[in-house]
């Protein structure tokens, strides 16, 4: 039989002998709006913990709209229009609406990635889009400092917005629990400052940063508590099939709206699984995510919990933009030269994380139990150097002698398939 693999913008099959009974791991079937735009505006009309949108904006004179930049495949193509909508009817003129890419550190999304993200020509036309740049001093406001000492800059564009509105997807998250929400304003539309507060290895090496955790986890703590300093902040949440439709969405008080849309999704987000494989083939969960091998680690680590010590991590990703930023590069160069014990070591001394290699430190996670190999034809012997990983020229032939081996040694095929990559979290049971 063959296994479909997420793979860029399509997938990729995997064929798999009808003895090697392996385990596939999948999102139960999932309800989804049969229309969806119906489904949004309801949600606007029934929020949680919140007045209903139509009544806050009657009483706002400009808006800003947080949206995920392209890395995460929020459908902005029905949210949008349904919210600016509302925002129009009751009063707030378009000049005074903006909407803001929540880039964190990432790169801006400009020209035709632009209107990709948006997937709308009328509000690409009539309402200002922004670009979040971290790096930029003079786009921040200090609006106050948490409880474990970090400095909170935020885009005074948001900040001092009338009506904060931010959307987002609520997806596993390997380092906050959760994607959306709290964490689309930080490090959504945080200086680079606080991002690397946060994303230090103190952060990052807590136990509970980890994927479908939250009680306990520091960088969710603190998103938390950035949030608190704003005020009133709505929040508009999705949460996705495997195929992309839409399963969920609500709208109200950021915090509240979020959990909720957690506690629907994580009856389908975690897998319960009762053992451990010698061999796990998953996927970097398709385009936009497999884009560059800065997103594909977490296609990596997602799966750590389940994997036998000293098996095999196979992954497929297009990686279609190669590496990632410069300095993920240079924090993959250090990774490759002297190791994993020394990187770790090196940035445990450091109270800001440099840009990105908070990255590299969640793909030592995975590095200490097995071993890595990828599977990603696109991506230039020159940055291949540079993942820390094995590369493998033909996926099937690989798992096949992986599988081979498996049989020879253990008996059985020990195999394990993620088709869905990092959008599906196998929870030890």
């Amino acid at each position: 039989m063959q296994i479909k693999l997420n793979y860029g913008r399509g997938s990729i099959p995997l064929n798999v002998d009808d003895g090697w009974n392996p385990e596939i791991i999948r999102k139960p079937l999932m309800p989804y709006a049969k229309k969806p735009r119906s489904a949004i505006s309801k949600a606007l009309s029934s929020p949680v913990n919140a007045l209903p949108l139509a009544e806050i904006v009657r009483h706002k004179k400009n808006a800003c709209i947080l949206i995920c930049d392209i890395t995460r495949p929020v459908p902005n193509h029905l949210l949008l229009p349904e919210i600016v909508a509302v925002l129009i009817k009751n009063g707030i003129s378009i000049k005074d609406i903006e909407i803001l890419i929540a880039t964190g550190l990432h790169r801006p999304n400009e020209g035709k990635e632009l209107k990709q993200l948006i997937g709308d020509e009328w509000i690409l036309n009539n309402i200002k889009i922004s670009n979040h740049f971290a790096k930029n001093d003079a786009d921040h406001v200090f609006v106050g400092t948490t409880s474990k000492g970090t400095t909170v800059k935020l885009d005074k564009r948001f900040v001092n917005a009338d009506l904060k509105i931010v959307t987002g997807l609520v997806e596993p998250h390997f380092m906050a629990g959760y994607s959306g929400g709290r964490k689309v304003i930080s490090p959504g539309v945080a200086h680079q400052d606080t991002i690397m507060t946060f994303h230090n290895h103190k952060f990052m090496s807590d136990p509970k940063a980890d994927s479908c955790i939250l009680d306990g986890n520091p960088l969710h703590e603190e998103q938390i508590e950035i949030v608190s300093m704003l005020g009133e902040v709505l929040s508009v949440n999705t949460v996705l099939d495997e195929h992309r439709n839409l399963s969920l969405v609500n709208y109200g008080e950021i915090i509240a709206s979020h959990l909720q849309a957690v506690d629907f999704a994580k009856n389908y987000l975690s897998v319960p699984i009762h053992r451990k494989f010698n061999t796990i083939v998953t996927s970097a969960a398709g385009y936009p995510l497999d884009a560059t091998y800065y997103q594909t680690i977490k296609g990596m680590v997602v799966p750590y919990q389940i994997l036998e010590p000293g098996g095999d991590l196979i992954i497929a990703s297009e990686c279609s933009e190669g590496l990632g930023s410069y300095e993920f590069k240079k924090a993959q160069q250090t990774l490759v030269e002297k190791g994993v014990e020394y990187f770790c070591s090196k940035i445990s001394k450091k109270s800001f994380a440099a840009v990105d290699e908070w990255q590299t430190q969640m793909q030592t996670k995975i590095m200490e139990v097995g071993n890595v190999y990828l599977y990603a034809p696109s991506l230039q012997p020159s940055d291949q150097q540079f993942t820390g990983v094995n590369i493998i020229r033909d996926l099937n032939e690989f798992v096949r002698s992986r599988i081979i081996k498996n049989l020879d040694v253990y008996g059985e095929s020990s195999l394990a398939i993620i088709p869905e990559g990092p959008y599906v979290v196998p929870t030890p049971n």
